[in-house]
């Protein structure tokens, strides 16, 4: 009868404690997140029985440089390593999206203004009509029968003409065209042409261009969501060969590696690369600035065929102009040499010839100790105009001087671009999420190893912390969502923090805050390993990351991830009390304000608002036997009496407005002008996720008190985070301060 009627005591007090609804905040993630499978493992991992698809291509493809028009033929051979029979198969075809009667054209960006832009008009109307989308001349099998094929925006049906068995792989045969768009007349282009006028060229930046194989997977089968251009791709793996054939005088950067150079670059040109694999200080020019200018001007009527081979990549694109010049260095990774090289016009000059390879090696080094060495043989950074665009082993990346001249957070936002770009080869061209369903997968991963590359690499240049993400975060509640929300769904004007930043700011925190930077990264490189070359979704790495550090980070997953909720601790009290002491000089106990707690803790005294009245003193009475229960060894009263003799004890009060449980980091600030630093987990919300109090012991008296004193944790408003609390001054007090 003693212990239920104890725990019904506990029962009853912790009613009391905790008023308000209880939020489930420390409950599992179990029923949010896809269950564990045989594909799919409970640590994270794939499983026993994963299997993904690939596709390999043999491409040939003519720039019809005249007409601004490409035609290609195609061989797909599909291998169905799935345990399904597949009677049809998807073949994505993003040009598509171009079309003027696209679901898509112009909602972006549909509202009408009493004043705008001729440009934005012509995004919303096009004014200015011209074709776009594929032409498909014929889809085959191998015995060169015709296939149906039924074509549905972005998406092709390919209605096979004998069953795909599981184990057995098809051909397919595809001849198209498409008229290459103009970037500068499209939202969201992220290939096409930039034209030229000043020496009447194109750079033609070449992406998206071929029918591409659809993803089947274990988690939704076909993944053959539309393109709608916020929504990005998910693509199987695969072999590729590939010819291009441009005008004679054309350069061309691409994914893969050169198979026939002495055929395309001159001897001058092919001893110059031949010197940038050993130069591993500075790049090598193959292509100088007066070689360019003069190329500029040659408007060859000839052509000439580039050939490039590359392995188990998940897609291809390549850049092709007359106006490129061309550097390239060596970069020595631990297991791999890489070539890393930029092609860029003569306009990008003179930054994109001092820092865009000098970028690419920086990212190289810092994403390859972060996760795994890079693998692929080179690495290619483009300069275009407004963008940044991944592809394997290539990206086509904005930043560009006027007249020569660029100014710092313009050349601080280019060589982070590149950065970010080179990134994507890690996530997610190997590290191969969905992206047209997480965005936030690739592009907030991608961007946390980017912020870590230039805060390492770049320490004078801005990068994201824990308070960037605060004005969002901070912003209008009735139209935040959440992370955890499919790419196409989010708003244009909140992408960029939504699917980039918060996610970059929660792994920081995990990394830095909550689970210790050694133990972070050897998780995170755990995640990269086990699924490089593979498919992931969120819950595998939510699994990975729990699994590789033995840290419960439900909490944190339900939180940051699945709500809308912010980061807001409120310092409400802080209590300042010393131990009664009988034989205590009489005069400091008088001038001491004598606050006797009783057994319940009930104080019917205002809360101090500062410090100023001293501290509340406690009487310290020995503890009865029955207090003990049935343990018969007792404690020395009088030494727990000596060791807090003298001491200051202090009982915070913290609240959690924000509604995201987080750690608590407290700065004690002490009368001498010394500080130290205490922390609590975030455990410390499990019982009650409105409201804690903790208890301190210190030796120094306390001036001031401080949560989150290192900004660490996102807090939305760092004005209720100080005991004593201060007083804000307006801005118009401000203003009459600085007149007078």
């Amino acid at each position: 009868m003693r212990t239920l009627t104890f725990l019904l005591l506990l029962f009853v007090c912790n009613i009391n404690a905790q008023t308000q609804p209880w939020q489930g905040k420390f409950e599992p993630i179990d029923n949010m997140i896809s269950a564990p499978n045989v594909y799919r493992a409970a640590s994270g991992a794939p499983g026993k029985a994963y299997w993904q698809q690939r596709a390999d291509y043999n491409i040939k493809a003519t720039l019809d440089e005249k007409n601004n028009t490409l035609y290609g033929e195609e061989t797909i051979t599909y291998y169905n390593n799935s345990p399904d029979d597949l009677t049809y198969l998807w073949v994505q075809l993003e040009q598509n999206v171009n079309k003027k009667e696209n679901e898509d054209f112009g909602s972006i960006n549909n509202r009408m203004k009493d004043s705008i832009t001729s440009r934005k008009l012509q995004f919303l109307t096009r004014a200015i009509d011209f074709p776009a989308g594929y032409t498909i001349k014929h889809v085959k099998d191998t015995d060169g029968n015709h296939i149906k094929t039924m074509v549905n925006n972005t998406m092709m049906k390919v209605k096979l003409n004998t069953v795909l068995k599981s184990g057995e792989t098809t051909k397919l045969s595809i001849a198209w065209s498409y008229p290459i768009t103009d970037r500068s007349m499209y939202l969201l282009s992220r290939e096409g042409y930039e034209y030229f006028p000043e020496d009447d060229n194109t750079v033609y930046l070449i992406a998206h261009w071929f029918p591409r194989m659809a993803v089947y997977n274990d988690t939704e089968g076909w993944q053959n969501q539309q393109f709608q251009k916020l929504g990005e791709f998910a693509l199987e793996f695969g072999d590729y060969k590939v010819e291009i054939t441009v005008p004679e005088d054309h350069i061309v950067a691409s994914t893969g590696e050169l198979l026939n150079s002495e055929s395309v670059l001159t001897k001058t040109q092919l001893k110059r690369l031949e010197q940038a694999k050993k130069s591993f200080e500075k790049p090598v020019m193959i292509i100088t600035q007066a070689e360019a200018e003069a190329n500029e001007k040659e408007k060859s009527k000839k052509q000439k065929t580039w050939k490039f081979h590359a392995k188990n990549v998940r897609d291809f694109a390549f850049a092709s102009s007359r106006k490129f010049m061309w550097d390239a260095q060596a970069v020595k990774l631990p297991t791999n040499t890489v070539m890393a090289m930029s092609f860029y016009p003569k306009e990008g000059l003179p930054v994109w010839q001092e820092e865009s390879t000098k970028a690419i090696m920086h990212a190289l080094e810092v994403y390859s100790e972060a996760t795994f060495d890079y693998p692929y043989p080179v690495c290619i950074s483009v300069n275009t105009s407004n963008i940044g665009m991944e592809f394997p082993m290539i990206s086509f990346n904005g930043g560009r001087p006027i007249n020569g001249k660029i100014s710092d957070n313009a050349k601080q936002g280019m060589i982070g671009t590149i950065i970010h770009e080179v990134g994507h080869n890690w996530f997610p061209m190997i590290v191969s999420s969905d992206e047209r369903k997480w965005m936030w997968m690739d592009e907030g991963l991608n961007t946390f190893i980017h912020q870590r590359t230039v805060a390492e690499r770049y320490p004078d240049f801005n990068s994201v912390t824990p308070k960037s993400i605060v004005p969002f975060m901070s912003g209008d509640q009735n139209i935040l969502r959440p992370i955890m929300t499919n790419s196409d769904n989010e708003l244009m004007s909140q992408f960029g923090a939504n699917f980039y930043l918060k996610p970059t700011v929660g792994l920081q925190m995990l990394r830095n805050s909550i689970i210790g930077k050694e133990l972070f990264d050897d998780a995170f490189r755990e995640y990269a390993n086990r699924w490089k070359y593979k498919h992931p979704n969120p819950a595998d790495l939510f699994r990975t990351l729990e699994d590789a550090t033995a840290v419960d980070l439900d909490w944190f997953y339900r939180g940051w991830f699945f709500t809308t909720d912010v980061v807001d601790m409120e310092l409400t009290a802080v209590k300042w009390f010393k131990v009664y002491e009988e034989h205590s000089n009489i005069e400091d106990q008088q001038n001491t304000k004598k606050v006797k707690l009783s057994a319940n803790s009930n104080n019917t005294n205002e809360a101090a608002k500062d410090f100023t009245e001293g501290p509340e003193i406690v009487t310290m009475i020995s503890t009865p036997d029955k207090a003990y229960g049935q343990f018969l060894s007792r404690l020395d009263d009088d030494e727990i009496r000596k060791q807090l003799s003298g001491k200051n004890i202090y009982e915070v009060t913290i609240k959690n407005i924000g509604g995201l449980v987080m750690p608590i980091t407290i700065e004690w600030i002490f009368k001498d002008g010394t500080s130290e630093i205490d922390t609590l987990p975030a455990d410390i919300w499990r019982r009650n996720e409105y409201e804690i109090q903790e208890t301190f012991i210190k030796t120094k008296e306390v001036s001031q008190v401080k949560l989150d004193p290192n900004f660490e944790f996102a807090d939305t408003n760092i004005n209720n985070n100080i005991f004593p609390k201060t007083e804000e001054i307006s801005e118009f007090d401000e203003f009459k301060n600085k007149k007078s």
